[in-house]
């Protein structure tokens, strides 16, 4: 099995395509769709290097996957989709709960707050075969309830849940976030995995100045995770996490990246004049002044 990793050092993601080397079949995971939010300007230059590499390497792709509705990012699913039809678009079976909030939040009333705009809804511990390979879902709810990092082989795709040790975990305070599930997801599901498996981050973000990495071991992160290390309580993490989560901004591209992740990824549908809107809320302090 082969693994290619693309990193975006604009929103610091990382995607992978990975793909059996005999029978060329293939999966992506986290795809990244170019976006800038001043000019509010879209562009397909994440999306035509995989588009490129997969033709190249003559990769069969069997599925699209999302380890969770991102927040930092917009999804590149559909566009890929477009270009190799036969792929399904995957990710786990809690987006409903995530559709049904922020429907609200963001008053999307055509919304369909059902899961459908995505092929498959996955459950945890269900194995999806791609042609020749085996994926094992496993539910890791904390950073969103709808998270999951998927299993291939002795690999382990984490997204925003485990990020390399000198890092630490993902953050907790989006809504319906929970440090103790992610704790627990961490510790139960995670860390019970041989320490041998290979984990594989949804993001760097280069701590110190280092360079960029994007793989490390089950074992090297009980043992040198700085956030968290197998032999740290709950109680001390969780208070940990949401101090810290308390104190950090909101990622740039949030209200873009949710608006469409949680329809399916990509932009909102053609309105007027052949445009497309984000429709995003305004939050007002001292409204008694502003309103």
């Amino acid at each position: 099995m082969e693994v290619k990793e693309f990193f975006d050092n604009r929103t610091f993601t990382l995607t992978y395509i990975i793909w059996d080397k005999n029978t060329k079949d293939g999966v992506i995971i986290d795809s990244v769709l170019d976006y800038e939010p001043i000019g509010s300007r879209v562009w397909p230059e994440s999306l035509n290097s995989y588009i490129d590499f997969i033709k190249l390497n003559a990769i069969n792709l069997k599925f699209i996957l999302e380890t969770h509705a991102h927040a930092d990012h917009l999804s590149a699913a559909p566009y890929l989709k477009k270009h190799f039809p036969q792929a399904c678009i995957g990710i786990g079976e809690n987006i409903i709960s995530i559709q049904d909030y922020f429907k609200k939040v963001f008053s999307l009333e055509v919304l369909k707050a059902d899961g459908s705009q995505f092929d498959y809804l996955l459950q945890d511990n269900q194995i999806i075969k791609a042609g020749s390979l085996e994926i094992k879902v496993i539910h890791t709810p904390g950073h969103t309830p709808a998270c999951v990092c998927y299993l291939i082989d002795d690999k382990l795709f984490t997204g925003d849940l485990l990020f390399m040790p000198d890092y630490g975990t993902g953050r907790c305070d989006f809504p319906k976030g929970d440090s103790h599930a992610l704790y627990r997801s961490v510790i139960d599901k995670i860390y019970s995995l041989p320490d041998s498996t290979k984990i594989y981050t949804g993001h760097d973000y280069m701590p110190n100045g280092r360079p960029m990495k994007f793989t490390t071991t089950v074992g090297d992160s009980k043992k040198n995770n700085i956030q968290l290390p197998k032999d740290r309580s709950e109680e001390d993490f969780v208070k940990f996490r949401e101090t810290r989560d308390s104190n950090l901004a909101a990622p740039k591209l949030l209200y873009q990246s949710v608006i469409s992740n949680i329809n399916g990824g990509g932009l909102p549908p053609l309105q007027e004049k052949g445009k497309k809107y984000f429709k995003i809320p305004i939050n007002i302090h001292d409204p008694g002044h502003l309103l």
